[in-house]
């Protein structure tokens, strides 16, 4: 019995000590050490429990070790907005704003209202002051006609008489001056002329225009703006009047189409008069207020429309240089003809 005993306890001495063992190293039916895994040690007699899985557990955060992608910033959209459609306006009577492209003769109108122009001041005044009347500036062809070389001055001509007025100490001035001094609201200088330029040939920019500028003269250029509106080559364009009126030049208007005034009834005298005023007026941005009648020919229809049209004179052909109020729509002028020499033009001027 005591070697029975002994052994059996010497056997549950290894037994422990195996046991011991075991659970250091993590091994056999213990379980497996950190796997999180765990087996429970059943009783004698008693079968071995089922392993239990611990549950998972989700978690919504976000690690701290984990970089965060940075929200993107979405790119404003610009919506256009929609251009805006000038509204149309009527073009008003005598607009004086400028444009490039040419006014249409507007609808004729039957009115007769006048618009006053400068006033006279203590009665009427008459001044004797020459207005010359030019046509070409150039030298006429060697098949031209009787009428062109009648009216054609060539550009050693005109300088010659430029040359002239110079020395004789005339001075040039515009048809504006010479509105209000006949209303007594100006001085005019002691030796006045005007010069005039008829139809608005091409020559007038080419030959007049430069000598004008070389002696310090102006002038007044009455031109019929169809052939303009037309683009025709032989007369100015509106370009070139625009410059021309910025370099001090005076114009005004001598019909739509040149067409003999005489006997028209209101609607065409409309039509042609205050149609070219207010194509130059559109070009040149300030009213027009001096006409010159086509060829010298009017009636008393004309003068009442030119009144009412807001002009304020008008010249004709007829010889003269006493210029007053009381027949500013009448004023005479001297014609400069071709053959005129610089002797020929001295005697015009000397002769009142």
């Amino acid at each position: 019995m005591s070697i029975l005993r002994a052994l059996t306890r010497y056997w549950l001495v290894i037994l422990l000590i195996l046991l011991v063992v075991g659970l250091q190293l993590g091994v056999g039916f213990v379980g497996v050490k950190g796997a999180g895994i765990g087996l429970k040690l059943a009783r004698p007699g008693q079968p071995a429990p089922s392993p239990t899985l611990p549950a998972m557990v989700v978690s919504t955060s976000i690690p701290t070790n984990t970089p965060v992608p940075p929200t993107a910033t979405p790119t404003p959209t610009f919506t256009p907005s929609p251009t805006r459609t000038p509204t149309p306006t009527d073009t008003p009577t005598g607009t004086l704003t400028p444009t490039n492209t040419p006014s249409p003769p507007p609808t004729p109108t039957n009115t007769f209202t006048p618009t006053p122009g400068p006033t006279p001041i203590g009665g009427d005044v008459t001044l004797e002051v020459p207005i010359l009347m030019y046509h070409y500036l150039s030298t006429p062809p060697a098949d031209a006609d009787v009428y062109r070389r009648d009216l054609s001055v060539s550009p050693p001509q005109f300088e010659a008489h430029l040359a002239y007025l110079r020395q004789e100490g005339y001075q040039t001035i515009s048809l504006w001056q010479l509105a209000y001094a006949l209303s007594g609201q100006a001085t005019l200088p002691a030796r006045p002329i005007i010069l005039t330029f008829d139809d608005g040939y091409r020559d007038n920019y080419e030959n007049a225009f430069p000598l004008l500028r070389q002696y310090g003269y102006t002038g007044v250029f009455f031109i019929f703006t169809y052939p303009i509106d037309a683009s025709n080559p032989d007369y100015l364009s509106w370009d070139m009047v625009v410059e021309m009126h910025r370099a001090g030049m005076e114009f005004g208007s001598h019909s739509y189409r040149h067409w003999d005034l005489r006997g028209r009834d209101v609607d065409l005298l409309v039509y042609e008069i205050v149609g070219s005023k207010e194509a130059i007026e559109a070009h040149i941005g300030e009213p027009v207020r001096f006409f010159s009648y086509p060829a010298g020919r009017y009636d008393d229809l004309t003068i009442r429309v030119l009144d009412s049209a807001h002009f304020w004179s008008a010249v004709t052909t007829e010889w003269g240089f006493e210029q007053s109020f009381s027949n500013r729509f009448q004023m005479p002028r001297f014609r400069v003809r071709g053959s005129d020499t610089v002797d020929d033009l001295a005697e015009k001027l000397n002769s009142f």
